[in-house]
């Protein structure tokens, strides 16, 4: 076993795989700590996709070389995602352009399954990818019951037991804020799920990047991710509970595979880009070691995450430091808790801190990043919502470092 300054020192050493990471803006490198919003792509994903194209460039399910080669890409992207995911069977994998789309496509789907007067819940702390599909129901009359968000950043559990009952149908959660960092309990959501026979829809989009993923061990009924938040293109996965999805009513033409993964992927999808999400999980596994794809995945995210917690803990307790500062979401002690720190400053606007870190080369987002209902809860919407830095396993000390110099520079202006 490899000490934690070692495994560290290996991961800096793969920089290199992305290009990106040599651009200069102002005479500044830049520092991707944009992470929540889109990962850097290593050469081998960018080879992947080029290559579908010099290659492999056809559509499905014809008899010349091409189109079976096409075939055979997809399903091992499948395959592939199927073993980050610890899922069953490619059979459980569906491709789409992104999470939004895929949730709109699942919820529609469920909701013709569901009668007036059932129930939904969801929670303050979700994307609105994983709010909005669902919010859409009540024109059919299903009810749909909001958990609520405490000031530390955390769901109220006891709030989340009150909500689900005898008429409850799903309750859609994210397993970590994209917002805050907050790794949510999906265990004791499932166990409440299980209580009521309801089914467990998981946004897992911001935790797929940082933390290795059981669906099998979870229990959960469907989960979706996007590939480019770890490392390669923009395709959104779903995966469904084996057996699921033949059951739903999906959005389909006449002439598509009635079949599960295949029943709710409407249209032509982006053979190239499904390519590039097989080299993805691919290059994440290539950080970890074991006798199959599923282990080296495993200890891959482990190496990651002491990685990208090691620089995120730091940055959290530096920007502590500083008068003016104030962090949202919970501290890095213990508990599970993805590495993004967001936070305000006395004094500026988001937006404008950032368009200032943004002149230094110093790439973080500010605002609601789509979990408004998150930030309208927290009082923060009409102040422009929050600065957020996401670590990705590319981000070194020197950025941490640039970026809280830039801070404590803004703080001082500000306190003047």
């Amino acid at each position: 076993m490899k000490a934690k300054a070692e495994q560290i020192k290996d991961i800096i050493k793969r920089r290199n795989d992305f290009p990106s990471l040599s651009k200069r803006v102002n005479g500044y490198q830049l520092a991707y700590l944009d992470g929540p919003g889109g990962s850097q792509v290593p050469q081998q994903v960018i080879d992947a996709i080029s290559n579908y194209y010099k290659n492999s460039n056809a559509n499905t399910h014809g008899y010349f070389p091409t189109s079976i080669e096409s075939d055979e890409i997809i399903f091992q992207a499948r395959k592939t995602a199927a073993e980050f995911l610890g899922a069953e069977s490619p059979a459980c994998i569906s491709f789409g352009a992104n999470m939004t789309t895929l949730n709109f496509s699942l919820s529609k789907a469920i909701g013709r399954s569901l009668q007036r007067g059932d129930e939904i819940v969801i929670t303050q702390l979700d994307h609105e990818a994983n709010r909005g599909p669902w919010l859409n129901l009540r024109e059919q009359g299903i009810i749909v019951r909001e958990v609520l968000l405490k000031q530390d950043g955390t769901l109220d559990y006891f709030d989340f037991k009150e909500k689900i009952n005898e008429r409850t149908r799903l309750v859609a959660i994210g397993m970590s804020s994209n917002a805050l960092g907050t790794v949510n309990n999906i265990r004791l959501v499932r166990q409440l799920t299980y209580e009521v026979g309801a089914w467990l829809m998981v946004d897992a989009v911001h935790y797929a990047p940082h933390f290795s993923i059981d669906v099998k061990s979870l229990g959960v009924d469907f989960l979706i991710c996007s590939a480019y938040k770890f490392y390669g293109p923009h395709v959104g996965i779903l995966y469904s509970r084996e057996g699921l999805l033949e059951q739903l009513q999906t959005d389909r033409l006449r002439t598509q595979d009635p079949k599960a993964p295949n029943r709710v992927e409407t249209g032509t999808l982006n053979h190239a880009a499904i390519a590039g999400v097989k080299a993805a999980v691919e290059y994440i596994a290539s950080f970890g070691e074991g006798n199959n794809l599923r282990s080296k995945l495993v200890d891959a995210m482990k190496n990651i995450n002491l990685h990208e917690h090691h620089l995120a803990s730091t940055l959290y307790s530096e920007l502590k430091k500083i008068n003016g500062v104030t962090i949202y979401g919970q501290p890095f002690n213990d508990q599970l808790r993805a590495p993004t720190v967001s936070f305000t400053i006395d004094g500026i606007e988001p937006s404008e801190a950032c368009k200032k870190f943004g002149e230094k080369g110093i790439c973080v987002w500010d605002g609601n990043f789509y979990a408004i209902r998150a930030i309208e809860v927290l009082g923060l919407f009409e102040k422009g919502g929050l600065i957020r830095a996401g670590i990705s396993l590319y981000n070194t000390m020197d950025e941490i470092n640039r970026l809280v110099n830039e801070v404590k520079s803004i703080t001082k202006k500000n306190l003047k």
